[in-house]
């Protein structure tokens, strides 16, 4: 006879009892503002980087290659989230709203 362990077993009446849940799967908008500004502003940051890098705008091109590492810096999380949201929108398997972090 083998040994059963009733601690974590899941009977008929655990299941009858179990109430039902409604999953709330609507859009979170300050993350994905959040998310987008982040995309947005990091875009820019590494486009105003390389330019300042290339033109020498103040001085040298360390100026403008710390403003493009700051630009990427915030890009990728920025990118990141935007793709999960846009993916949870347009109903992709695997992508849900719920994968985007609180703020």
């Amino acid at each position: 006879m083998a040994y059963v362990d009733h601690a974590f077993s899941i009977s008929d009446e655990d299941i009858m009892i179990e109430s039902s849940y409604i999953v709330h799967n609507r859009p979170p908008i300050k993350e994905i503002a959040l998310a987008i500004s982040l995309l947005v502003f990091g875009t820019l940051g590494i486009i105003f980087g390389i330019y300042m890098a290339v033109n020498r705008v103040g001085g040298d091109t360390a100026h403008g290659i710390f403003f493009a590492a700051l630009g990427s810096i915030l890009f990728i999380p920025g990118f990141y989230y935007t793709r999960i949201a846009y993916y949870a929108y347009k109903g992709y398997k695997g992508f849900s709203f719920s994968n985007i972090p609180p703020v």
